[in-house]
Protein backbone atom coordinates (compact mmCIF):
# COMPACT_ATOMS: atom_id res chain seq x y z
CA UNK A 1 0.00 0.00 0.00
CA UNK A 2 1.44 3.34 -1.03
CA UNK A 3 1.78 6.19 1.43
CA UNK A 4 0.05 8.51 -1.02
CA UNK A 5 -3.21 6.57 -1.22
CA UNK A 6 -6.19 8.31 0.44
CA UNK A 7 -6.97 6.87 3.88
CA UNK A 8 -3.50 5.40 4.35
CA UNK A 9 -2.54 5.58 8.06
CA UNK A 10 1.06 6.22 7.06
CA UNK A 11 0.04 9.34 5.13
CA UNK A 12 -0.44 11.45 8.25
CA UNK A 13 2.85 10.15 9.63
CA UNK A 14 4.65 11.10 6.41
CA UNK A 15 3.12 14.59 6.52
CA UNK A 16 4.11 14.91 10.17
CA UNK A 17 7.69 13.87 9.47
CA UNK A 18 7.91 16.28 6.54
CA UNK A 19 6.95 19.13 8.85
CA UNK A 20 9.86 18.44 11.22
CA UNK A 21 13.10 20.37 10.79
CA UNK A 22 15.81 18.32 9.09
CA UNK A 23 17.99 18.56 12.22
CA UNK A 24 15.33 16.69 14.23
CA UNK A 25 15.20 13.92 11.64
CA UNK A 26 18.99 13.66 11.53
CA UNK A 27 19.14 13.50 15.34
CA UNK A 28 16.47 10.78 15.40
CA UNK A 29 18.38 8.73 12.83
CA UNK A 30 21.57 9.19 14.82
CA UNK A 31 19.88 8.03 18.04
CA UNK A 32 18.41 5.02 16.25
CA UNK A 33 21.87 4.07 15.02
CA UNK A 34 23.42 4.52 18.47
CA UNK A 35 20.73 2.46 20.17
CA UNK A 36 21.18 -0.24 17.52
CA UNK A 37 24.88 -0.34 18.33
CA UNK A 38 24.04 -1.11 21.97
CA UNK A 39 22.43 -4.37 20.88
CA UNK A 40 25.77 -5.57 19.56
CA UNK A 41 28.02 -4.49 22.43
CA UNK A 42 29.71 -7.54 24.01
CA UNK A 43 29.62 -5.98 27.49
CA UNK A 44 25.83 -6.11 27.33
CA UNK A 45 25.91 -9.88 26.93
CA UNK A 46 24.45 -9.88 23.41
CA UNK A 47 26.21 -11.92 20.77
CA UNK A 48 25.10 -12.35 17.22
CA UNK A 49 24.72 -15.81 15.78
CA UNK A 50 22.69 -18.89 16.59
CA UNK A 51 25.09 -20.24 19.23
CA UNK A 52 24.32 -17.32 21.55
CA UNK A 53 20.60 -18.04 21.28
CA UNK A 54 21.20 -21.60 22.39
CA UNK A 55 23.44 -20.56 25.26
CA UNK A 56 21.06 -17.95 26.66
CA UNK A 57 17.90 -20.09 26.73
CA UNK A 58 15.42 -19.04 29.42
CA UNK A 59 17.80 -16.39 30.72
CA UNK A 60 17.10 -14.43 27.53
CA UNK A 61 13.36 -14.57 28.18
CA UNK A 62 13.93 -13.32 31.72
CA UNK A 63 16.06 -10.44 30.50
CA UNK A 64 13.47 -9.59 27.84
CA UNK A 65 10.86 -9.21 30.58
CA UNK A 66 13.31 -7.09 32.54
CA UNK A 67 13.89 -4.82 29.55
CA UNK A 68 10.15 -4.37 29.14
CA UNK A 69 10.01 -3.22 32.77
CA UNK A 70 12.66 -0.58 32.00
CA UNK A 71 10.27 0.87 29.44
CA UNK A 72 7.68 1.31 32.19
CA UNK A 73 9.98 2.89 34.76
CA UNK A 74 13.44 4.43 34.72
CA UNK A 75 13.72 3.37 38.37
CA UNK A 76 13.38 -0.27 37.23
CA UNK A 77 16.31 0.24 34.88
CA UNK A 78 18.40 1.72 37.68
CA UNK A 79 17.56 -1.20 40.00
CA UNK A 80 18.87 -3.68 37.44
CA UNK A 81 22.59 -4.33 37.10
CA UNK A 82 22.23 -5.08 33.39
CA UNK A 83 20.03 -1.99 33.00
CA UNK A 84 22.67 0.23 34.58
CA UNK A 85 25.32 -1.39 32.36
CA UNK A 86 23.25 -0.81 29.22
CA UNK A 87 22.50 2.78 30.20
CA UNK A 88 26.18 3.40 31.04
CA UNK A 89 27.19 2.05 27.63
CA UNK A 90 24.67 4.35 25.97
CA UNK A 91 25.90 7.34 27.97
CA UNK A 92 29.45 6.61 26.79
CA UNK A 93 28.27 7.09 23.21
CA UNK A 94 26.87 10.46 24.32
CA UNK A 95 30.09 11.35 26.21
CA UNK A 96 28.14 11.80 29.44
CA UNK A 97 28.72 8.66 31.51
CA UNK A 98 29.98 10.80 34.39
CA UNK A 99 26.36 11.74 35.13
CA UNK A 100 25.42 8.15 35.92
CA UNK A 101 28.69 7.57 37.77
CA UNK A 102 27.98 10.62 39.92
CA UNK A 103 24.46 9.37 40.69
CA UNK A 104 25.78 5.89 41.56
CA UNK A 105 28.44 7.40 43.83
CA UNK A 106 25.75 9.45 45.60
CA UNK A 107 23.54 6.38 46.01
CA UNK A 108 26.48 4.49 47.51
CA UNK A 109 27.16 7.45 49.78
CA UNK A 110 23.55 7.41 51.05
CA UNK A 111 23.91 3.75 52.05
CA UNK A 112 27.14 4.31 54.00
CA UNK A 113 26.86 4.14 57.80
CA UNK A 114 30.48 4.64 58.92
CA UNK A 115 31.26 8.30 59.66
CA UNK A 116 34.86 7.92 58.53
CA UNK A 117 33.77 6.32 55.26
CA UNK A 118 31.15 9.04 54.79
CA UNK A 119 33.79 11.76 54.97
CA UNK A 120 36.09 9.88 52.61
CA UNK A 121 33.32 9.20 50.08
CA UNK A 122 32.03 12.78 50.26
CA UNK A 123 35.53 14.08 49.60
CA UNK A 124 36.00 11.71 46.63
CA UNK A 125 32.63 12.70 45.13
CA UNK A 126 33.45 16.38 45.54
CA UNK A 127 36.93 16.08 44.03
CA UNK A 128 35.88 13.86 41.14
CA UNK A 129 32.52 15.36 40.16
CA UNK A 130 31.68 18.64 41.90
CA UNK A 131 34.63 20.95 42.43
CA UNK A 132 35.47 23.52 39.79
CA UNK A 133 37.35 21.82 36.91
CA UNK A 134 36.93 18.36 38.47
CA UNK A 135 38.16 15.55 36.19
CA UNK A 136 34.57 14.32 35.64
CA UNK A 137 32.65 17.50 36.49
CA UNK A 138 28.86 17.28 36.32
Amino acid sequence: MSCWMPGCPALSMCRGLAALPITCLERAKDLKTRLGILLHKPELGHKSGSSSKLQLGSRRRDSSQEVLEWRESFDQLLKSKSGVNAFHTFLKTEFSEENLDFWLACEDFKKTRSKTKLASKANRIFEEFVQNEAPREV
